[in-house]
């Protein structure tokens, strides 16, 4: 039997408004508020709400049957809760059907994991806590900001304790191999690995009005034939897209909404089934590892992370960025570690890109290396304000593991504290 594994990305970074130099030291807030609240309003009108509506029908229509995954960044989240929190109840009602699964990633859709390995740890774990609180469900599949991932990263997710972890087709990994297979990390086999199917995603994604496309129109039924055609041995198949796909780049007209409810009903009366992530990682037979020296990501033809490291500019900005990592989260402002979350989604340096701008406001990656580096003159002013750059590394670092000492003894302290009530709890109760 084929499984369909069907997962939505929904991530949008908090903009920044025009920058100038001269507000470098007055001004420290950051963001065009007006711009992002249209964008989030606008996209969850189009999209979202009515995605969702129409996942909740199939869902219910199919008994459960069809099942899918999202990835949603902890800024899209923060965002939809301030400007259109009837999508997270959209979503809440989701996660009742036991359908869905929500995957865990960096909370600001960083490069953390490029950067900073313990600023991924800290993203991936404190966007984990934000779906288990939201949606009630705790997170045991991981998808990287941008399917990013190398054997280095695989080895932290797994140390995390994560199992399965999504990845994106590219040639030079896979080679003459088929993405419709689960694969292993390249030497910690209990991490699976499973492999987006380019075609069949981006077919939905990007070719489904394409009027020019050879294949056009695409049918529910012309596409499931194509998945049935598939090698019999190819068990699984990945297709993975923004979730904008549907109401925003193939919008409502395109007959893209009427096509999300046929499909599944056409798979199953092929005897396709739908598989979670997390499923898929635990009852579908590996076929063996992949070994990934150097990241790769799911943007450009390269598959690599060119779009946000490619140019002198886009490094200047990262380096300059995370050169102050270790500074700032022992830091117990908040709203300047907030600040420092939001400055670091991929899409700021991917404005910078001389070759992909995709969603960009600036009138060229100058402009918006300009804007951002002046906006990060500002936030560095503030974290040196706190922690200056007179203190020497080796004093700073005697001074963190005596704040991280510290902060474990709290939770130590409190656990302690808890078990003693819940013992005398039990001994009062026994008294009486």
């Amino acid at each position: 039997m084929k499984n369909i594994c069907i997962y939505f990305q929904i991530h949008q970074p908090y903009d920044l408004k025009r920058y100038r130099f001269f507000e470098i030291g007055q001004d420290h807030y950051y963001y065009d508020d007006y711009r992002i609240e249209d964008k989030i309003r606008a996209l969850s009108e189009k999209s979202y709400l009515p995605s969702n509506a129409t996942i909740a029908e199939i869902i219910r229509n199919s008994n459960g049957k069809f099942r899918c995954a999202f990835s949603i960044s902890g800024t899209a989240l923060e965002q939809l809760e301030q400007y259109a929190p009837e999508v997270i109840d959209s979503f809440k009602e989701l996660a009742k059907t036991g359908a869905v699964e929500f995957l865990a990633e960096p909370y600001a859709h960083s490069l953390a994991s490029v950067y900073s390995a313990d600023e991924f740890e800290r993203q991936v774990k404190m966007h984990a806590e934000k779906i288990e609180l939201l949606f009630g469900k705790k997170p045991t599949a991981l998808r990287n900001s941008e399917l990013i991932y190398s054997d280095e990263i695989g080895e932290r997710v797994a140390k995390m304790g994560y199992k399965t972890m999504l990845i994106d087709e590219a040639r030079q990994v896979l080679g003459w191999k088929s993405p419709n297979f689960v694969y292993t990390h390249s030497y910690i086999p209990k991490l699976k690995l499973l492999v987006r199917n380019l075609k069949f995603s981006d077919d939905i994604s990007f070719r489904f009005s394409n009027t020019s496309w050879s294949e056009f129109p695409l049918t529910a039924d012309k596409y499931v034939d194509w998945l049935a055609g598939l090698p019999e041995n190819e068990k699984i198949i990945n297709i993975w897209m923004g979730y904008e796909a549907f109401g925003i780049f193939q919008q409502q007209e395109t007959g893209i909404f009427n096509f999300m409810k046929a499909f599944p009903y056409h798979a199953m009366e092929r005897q396709m089934n739908f598989i979670l992530p997390s499923e898929a990682g635990k009852k579908l037979e590996d076929a063996g590892p992949l070994s990934i020296t150097d990241p790769i990501s799911w943007s450009g033809h390269e598959k690599d992370l060119s779009p946000w490291t490619g140019n002198d500019l886009q490094q200047e900005a990262l380096n300059k960025l995370y050169a102050v990592t270790e500074r700032v989260n022992m830091a117990k402002d908040k709203v300047l570690l907030h600040d420092w979350l939001l400055l670091q989604s991929t899409d700021h340096f991917r404005y910078m890109s001389h070759k992909d701008q995709f969603g960009t406001h600036y009138e060229s990656p100058y402009d918006a290396f300009i804007n951002y580096m002046n906006v990060l003159a500002d936030f560095l002013e503030r974290v040196d304000a706190q922690y200056p750059t007179t203190i020497e590394n080796e004093e700073l670092n005697e001074l963190l593991t005596t704040i991280n000492n510290q902060d474990k003894e709290i939770i130590k302290l409190q656990k302690d504290v808890k078990k003693l009530k819940a013992n005398a709890k039990k001994k009062k109760a026994a008294e009486k």
